[in-house]
């Protein structure tokens, strides 16, 4: 296989002010199966390198200017649409075909909010570009044996029981059982689906919602006529993810964003890969946010942003693995 055969797969760089740029500048240490081109403005990559004493290890860049300077830990809400124009770089490179997949590093929600832009996530944005009506955020820790898949976002835990709705939990459940079957090659996935409120409602004391809406979908989805899918639930949430119960499992479904990504952090922070799954592109991404602390200070961790580009490669279908190289084990079933 020569160069022009491998992948091409976009990196965006995230919030200027955060850990994003130097990860990026760390790609250069790693080998891939795969071209590796980073989105973002090259004299921030040139200013962070010098800062970490990398000077010949930039990696290979497609410049989009920065509004502003930027520096390490110093949020500055004139770069929010630096941060949105990396983005829209990347989802147009997808959909064109140049790119192969997308990776994200991290990016400040809050600070494009401060600049009047209405932002609640990169999952969110990317089905709103691609015009997907609804997508699905699951993360995985590949060492931990998780998959960890949300029927809710980005909300207040107060919106939460509003959100849950049948029709919304059973286009969740679809998506995440076709792409276990499609991207991930998993013939009859078994996903474990927790309640949503402590013991899973007991039997209506604690709430209605798993007896209103979480068991008609699984009752339906596990009929022949609507995929005969394998779903065991809903389960208390506080149980789900014990070693006897995870056992067998392929994915474990979270009503809402805390109740499994908790978990998934707590076993998996260093190398976790947040995959979106319902999209009709390719797109994973670090488990961690902007680290503004330690920005510019050379203590960020690039194993996650490596596992999410070994992981987009596994999902654009290309190979896996170089010598000495690290799998995700994203495709495992």
């Amino acid at each position: 296989m020569t160069e022009d055969d491998l992948p091409l797969i976009a990196v965006t760089s995230g919030e200027p002010a955060g850990i994003g740029p130097e990860l990026c500048v760390m790609l250069a240490r790693r080998e891939f199966p795969a071209r590796i081109v980073v989105l973002g403005d090259r004299d921030l990559f040139a200013s962070r390198a010098r800062l970490l004493g990398l000077e010949s290890d930039l990696p290979d860049i497609r410049h989009v200017p920065l509004n502003v300077a930027s520096r390490p830990g110093r949020l500055d809400s004139a770069n929010a649409g630096y941060v949105l124009d990396i983005l829209d770089r990347a989802i147009e490179g997808c959909l064109s075909g140049e790119f192969a997949a997308m990776v994200t590093a991290p990016l400040h929600k809050g600070v494009i909010n401060d600049a009047g832009i209405p932002f609640t996530g990169h999952t969110e944005y990317l089905a709103e570009k691609t015009g997907t009506p609804r997508v699905v955020m699951m993360l995985t820790g590949a060492a931990a044996g998780l998959r960890v898949a949300l029927a809710t976002t980005h909300l207040a835990l107060k919106d939460v029981p509003v959100a849950l709705t049948r029709e919304g939990l059973e286009a969740t459940i679809r998506i995440l059982h076709a792409d276990l079957r499609n991207k991930f090659g998993i013939a009859k996935p078994r996903i474990l689906v927790a309640g949503l409120n402590p013991h899973a409602g007991e039997g209506g004391h604690m709430g209605r919602e798993e007896i209103d809406v979480i068991v008609p979908v699984l009752d339906k989805l596990r009929k022949p006529e609507h995929g005969s899918m394998n779903l065991i639930g809903p389960l208390p949430a506080d149980t789900l993810f014990t070693r006897n119960v995870l056992a067998g499992s392929d994915v474990q479904l979270a009503m809402y964003h805390d109740q499994g990504l908790a978990v998934l952090k707590y076993a998996a922070f260093e190398d976790g890969v947040n995959v979106t799954l319902g999209l009709p592109i390719v797109r994973t991404s670090v488990d961690h946010g902007t680290a503004l602390d330690l920005a510019g200070t050379g203590r960020a961790d690039p194993r996650s942003l490596f596992a999410a580009i070994e992981a987009a490669i596994e999902l654009s279908g290309r190979p896996k693995a170089v010598p000495g190289g690290r799998s995700t084990g994203i495709m495992a079933g």
